[in-house]
């Protein structure tokens, strides 16, 4: 079992920059791929980002890229999320998740653990 804490979220002005974390539990934390996804008011869950167990493979959304960077430090069990150039389309709240298969995955249904979400909010 893996239990997700996610934290970084807040306020930040159209432009700006933030970094969410992830902190995992678990001796198998380097097993499995790890996926950031969003929830925005009258939206469906979006995906935003993954990576591999080996963090050698990453994916984004077309939404995202050139502007995130998903990354992990498998010693440290934490996978993070650099967002800069944000937009107020990226306000949302930003779900962990983790996946037992350790390949790249952009599927809600594909993850097997959930964080309990951290709110970004950009501001124009």
């Amino acid at each position: 079992h893996v239990q997700l804490v996610e934290s970084g979220g807040g306020l930040v002005q159209a432009g700006g920059s933030l970094r969410l974390s992830c902190a995992a539990s678990g001796r198998t934390f380097g097993s499995y791929a790890m996926g950031w996804f969003r929830l925005a008011p009258g939206k469906e869950r979006e995906f935003v980002a993954a990576i591999s167990w080996s963090g050698d493979t990453t994916d984004y959304a077309d939404s995202v890229k050139g502007r995130f960077t998903i990354s992990r430090d498998n010693a440290k069990n934490m996978v993070y999320l650099q967002m800069n150039s944000l937009k107020p389309e990226d306000t949302a709240v930003y779900y962990c998740a983790a996946a037992r298969l350790g390949y790249v995955r952009s599927r809600p249904h594909e993850y097997d653990y959930w964080g309990q979400g951290t709110q970004v909010t950009v501001s124009s």
